[in-house]
């Protein structure tokens, strides 16, 4: 199991890579044409809207529902059941998700009106930011039909975590950001309109992730034909498993989703701003975060499924130890280096200097809740894997509440920063019920050991973060370098920081052998 353990979280970390490597790329490219004013808030709020759609119905709550019981049906029963579990599981999600979006595209002024409610007030008031609701909701019925597509896409990617294919899944948004990045390059930088060229190249690049999928699909003998049936048993306990798992797995994106309505209210930019600062935690996320919790969600499975609880245990200390390892680097080298990171990826184009300072002060907030949001990730397998939906969903719950309250009184005092900190502050209620509901259930209790390992790597990312800011020069100094120039001194001062995380860790005692896998 160690090796197989180690050896799909490596293949699943270097795909991701790959893949938020491009993502970045297309952020460059769109933050060239759009900037950080009102083209950029259109943008990404309709961009937001469909996707907030697919973690309801796709990746997050999808494929916990899905993945344990495919994975029972896997070890229990025939092929033949196996590959009819998968035709039924697709259409009728298939059915349900193609319902969704054409209520969505024909509903798109009301939805726009919901989630951008100081935009539609604005509208109707005759202000000039009335213009940004009559736009959103035009682009908005553009880009609802990428829900349809990258949910079959998440459908086919579980499919292939089953049979143990981690790589093509965490390949497969790569598509997505090389067809927005052709977009741009190609239609829209000599386009009046970019947003309208953008909106269909996300559309395009959902249509081309699912047919990038197929082959591989069909190659493992699990491509079948969809066939619509809400009352078959497997089915019906992916949809009793799923309906919770909606609010459980998309808490910290409802908190976003309260952050942009209470950002409609706030000056052009506020979204964007949150927007970009978002895309750098999407980074060590994406990489470390969804890594972990993609691979051990079948091993979970396999051990509930043969009683094995030690073991089950073992692979959920293995997750935690290790995104935190990661982690907390991350959060702290973001930290010291965030405006830094934001000039060389950023400032070019449409974004300027002051774009830099007034999303690092939002990078700043949402940043601290990057390890909370990633051991979020790796915990709630602990419960999706033993087919209990329900109690993510009463952490999920409070950690809504609390970003409402954390926002009510925040934001008067801070503005948009007042919003990314609640998002991170509601990130660890979240964790932390958790974590304190799998120790009252005897499902796992960190071990003084891991504990004492916490607190090694936290010190060592502490001390990594205060060396760097110390040692890097003040914003403006950023600004004056030129663009290679800035890249490379980035580039050393990430390596320094890495350098000095793992020396102080390991005078600190952290060996190799604390994170294999039991």
């Amino acid at each position: 199991m160690a090796s197989g353990l180690l050896r799909s979280g490596a293949v699943t970390s270097a795909a991701t890579l790959a893949s938020r490597i491009l993502g970045m790329a297309r952020d460059i490219v769109i933050a060239s044409v759009l900037g950080a004013g009102m083209s950029a808030d259109v943008f990404f709020f309709a961009n937001r809207i469909p996707n907030f759609f697919r973690r309801l119905f796709a990746e997050g709550a999808f494929a916990q529902s899905f993945v344990p019981v495919m994975s029972e049906e896997k070890q229990n029963g025939s092929e033949e059941d196996l590959r009819d579990l998968v035709s039924r599981s697709a259409g009728t999600l298939g059915g349900a998700v193609l319902a969704v979006t054409v209520l969505g595209m024909l509903l798109s002024p009301v939805l726009t009106a919901i989630f951008g409610w100081g935009w539609f007030q604005a509208s109707l008031n005759g202000s000039p930011d009335g213009q940004k609701y009559v736009e959103a909701s035009e682009l908005l019925r553009i880009t609802f039909p990428y829900l349809f597509f990258i949910t079959m896409t998440a459908l086919c990617s579980s499919v292939l975590n089953v049979f143990g294919k981690f790589g093509i899944p965490a390949m497969t948004p790569c598509i997505l950001n090389i067809t927005l990045i052709a977009a741009v390059l190609i239609f829209g930088r000599g386009s009046s309109d970019p947003n309208r060229v953008l909106a269909w190249g996300m559309v395009a690049g959902g249509v081309l992730q699912l047919l990038f999928e197929l082959p591989f699909v069909y190659k493992i003998g699990m491509l079948a034909r969809p066939a619509f049936s809400w009352n078959h048993p497997g089915v019906s306990k992916i949809r009793r498993l799923m309906i919770p798992a909606v609010i459980g797995v998309s808490a910290s994106q409802l908190n976003l989703f309260v952050s942009t309505v209470l950002a409609s209210f706030l000056a052009t930019g506020a979204i964007s701003y949150l927007y970009y600062s978002d895309r750098l935690l999407e980074f060590p996320i994406g990489i470390f975060a969804v890594a972990v919790s993609t691979v051990i969600l079948p091993a979970l499975s396999k051990a509930h499924a043969a009683a094995d609880p030690e073991r089950y245990t073992r692979t959920l200390d293995w997750g935690v130890r290790l995104v935190l390892l990661l982690g907390i680097p991350s959060m702290c080298g973001i930290i010291a280096l965030r405006e830094p990171m934001l000039r060389v990826i950023f400032m070019r184009g449409a974004f300027t200097g002051e774009n830099v300072l007034l999303s690092s002060s939002s990078l700043l907030a949402s940043v601290s809740g990057l390890c909370a949001i990633m051991l979020v990730r790796v915990l709630v397998q602990g419960f999706a894997a033993r087919q209990d939906t329900k109690t993510p969903v009463r952490c999920s719950l409070a950690s809504i509440a609390s970003n409402i309250v954390f926002n009510l009184i925040l934001i008067k005092p801070l503005g948009y920063v007042g919003l990314a900190l609640s998002t991170a502050l509601a990130a660890y209620v979240n964790a932390a019920l958790l974590l304190v509901l799998l120790h009252r259930r005897r499902i796992y209790t960190p071990s003084g050991e891991t504990l004492a390992f916490i607190l090694r790597i936290a010190i060592a990312g502490t001390a990594m973060a205060v060396l760097l800011r110390y040692l890097s020069p003040a914003p403006e100094g950023w600004f004056a370098m030129g663009t290679l120039e800035s890249i490379g001194y980035l580039a050393l001062f990430i390596a320094a920081g890495g350098a000095a995380y793992g020396a102080i860790s390991i005078a600190l005692g952290i060996r190799p052998s604390q994170i294999r896998p039991a």
